[in-house]
């Protein structure tokens, strides 16, 4: 298989994915803009959200992807199967109950993440919240079958599948909003009805790529069945890897409730400046980052449980390599050109210049931090493919503490924005904590040629962030939406003369890209 094509595959899956997201949230811009309803929904919309990311993106998907390849690679395929009959079996189970407390707990939860909001958002975030918690169950389950999947070498279903809650979530938006504002309920709504058809839509498209492959699970329904899934082996075996890695993504998301909190008494509105910055930041995260991550993390985890070291080291390598070749610009765009980005995407309807400003100095502290944010998908799958779970915990943990610091120093005098760079900067340290690590195992042993590597690319973003610069200052971004086709003819030939300056100063140093062809 080649790595670079299969990272290829889904990173321009993903990108379809990222682009609907984009559009979703530029409906959301213009429909509602930035104030205390919107605030409302990202607070609702990020409880089950939160929950995803904890048992499903997260821990769950950190222990299974690991065992279920170590298990496909010693013991073959169908105990693999058993494997997923079993794992799937009990996390149904759990995810029922956990859907029920959620639904009945939903006023607790929204005072958890937003007890800055006012009574009627308040009340409207409860209600969205029992609308969407059952997505948590639904996206549950899509992570199981993207892990099985993953590791069956077929990327494309788990890669290509959020496209569906976008666009659900953008028809709801568009034909629903005036039925409901019609009917005197709040036109938010619209947005959680389509949170909802999304997940099911997700977990729909499941069932046929798992049935084409013969690993539809089989549930157990019977406590006698329930019981001979508990104790299978690997069930065991996932969950004691779960257990660290839940603290690990725990903390992770115990950051994202203090800043949702912090944000929402800086200013009404902030909340959802910082949602908008998140989903920019997320282009480059997603593309890069989350599309190598799910390359690589079956097949580190196989040549760990095969003792092939060498080769566990050199896709490491290989990763780093195109995370630094592609982040690096990418994070001198953030910094440099984050008001023509944000302007061109959301200045239109409700989202005001206000808005443009305020949202682009979070993007700027993304930007800070996105080699970091995109380098932790690539290093933390290397613990991983080891099992081993608590090593990234310990340093969660630490950047927690240190980006709460941060909030500190940086609130008082930056504003909101000072929560993006605290992210930011938070990330990076967690990326070379990480990358130190694997290097003290003796994991990693980055190969020869990285400084004259690394130079090339930080020339060409110079050259690239310079011809950037120039263009956001010279240009006025806000004033040419008056003119919509314009300002996208002015973005397109920015962003193509960016990239050509980029890749032709690469070229002129001397760097080959076809270095980056890989096979495994």
């Amino acid at each position: 298989m080649n790595l670079l094509r299969a990272a290829s595959t889904v990173s321009l899956l993903t990108l379809a994915s990222r682009v609907t997201g984009l559009i979703r949230e530029q409906m959301v811009a213009a429909l509602f803009g930035a104030n205390a309803m919107t605030d409302a929904f990202q607070v609702a919309f990020r409880i089950p959200n939160m929950l995803r990311r904890l048992f499903a993106e997260g821990a769950f998907s950190q222990a299974f992807v690991p065992v279920l390849a170590a298990t496909r690679a010693k013991q073959g395929d169908e105990e693999t199967r058993l494997l997923i009959h079993a794992v799937a079996s009990v996390l149904a189970w759990a995810l029922l109950l956990t859907c029920v407390l959620g639904v009945i707990g939903a006023p607790l939860l929204v005072w958890l993440l937003g007890a800055g909001l006012d009574d009627a958002p308040r009340a409207a975030a409860v209600t969205m919240t029992r609308w969407m918690f059952p997505y948590i169950g639904c996206m549950s389950l899509v992570a199981l079958s993207a892990g099985v999947l993953n590791t069956w070498k077929r990327f494309a279903i788990p890669a290509v599948t959020p496209v569906l809650l976008n666009l659900a979530v953008i028809g709801c938006g568009w034909w629903l909003t005036p039925f409901l504002t019609a009917a005197g309920y709040p036109g938010i709504y619209s947005m959680a009805l389509g949170v909802m058809l999304g997940g099911l839509l997700q977990l729909a498209v499941q069932v046929p790529a798992l049935a084409r492959l013969g690993l539809l699970p089989r549930l157990a329904l019977s406590p006698r069945a329930l019981r001979a899934a508990w104790t299978h082996p690997g069930v065991g075996q996932v969950l004691r890897q779960m257990a660290p890695a839940l603290l690990g993504v725990g903390v992770a998301q115990l950051s994202l409730v203090i800043n949702t909190q912090i944000a929402i008494w800086v200013a009404p509105g902030a909340a959802s400046w910082l949602t908008y910055a998140d989903r920019l930041m997320e282009f480059p995260t997603a593309l890069l980052g989350v599309a190598l991550g799910m390359v690589l993390t079956p097949q580190l985890s196989a040549a760990q449980a095969k003792g092939e070291l060498q080769t566990y080291s050199a896709m490491l390598d290989w990763g780093l390599r195109l995370v630094t070749l592609l982040a690096v610009p990418c994070a001198v765009a953030l910094l440099v050109f984050a008001e023509p980005l944000v302007a061109v995407l959301y200045h239109r309807g409700k989202f005001s210049a206000l808005d443009v400003m305020h949202t682009s100095q979070a993007v700027m502290g993304y930007g800070a931090g996105l080699l970091g944010l995109v380098a932790i998908k690539v290093l933390a799958p290397g613990f991983y493919a080891r099992q081993d779970t608590r090593t990234p915990v310990r340093i969660a943990v630490g950047v927690l503490v240190l980006t709460q610091l941060l909030n500190l120093l940086f609130v008082p005098w930056m504003g909101m924005p000072g929560l993006a760079l605290a992210i930011g900067l938070g990330a990076m340290v967690n990326a070379g904590w990480l990358l130190t690590g694997l290097r003290r195992l003796g994991s990693y042993s980055p190969a020869p040629g990285w400084p004259a590597f690394a130079l090339r690319v930080l020339l060409a973003s110079a050259a690239m962030g310079g011809l950037q610069w120039w263009l956001a200052r010279h240009l006025d971004w806000v004033a040419l939406g008056r003119t919509e086709g314009l300002r996208a003819l002015a973005m397109a030939g920015s962003l193509a003369g960016s990239a050509l300056l980029y890749f032709g100063v690469l070229a002129l140093a001397g760097l080959k890209l076809k270095s980056f062809i890989r096979r495994a």
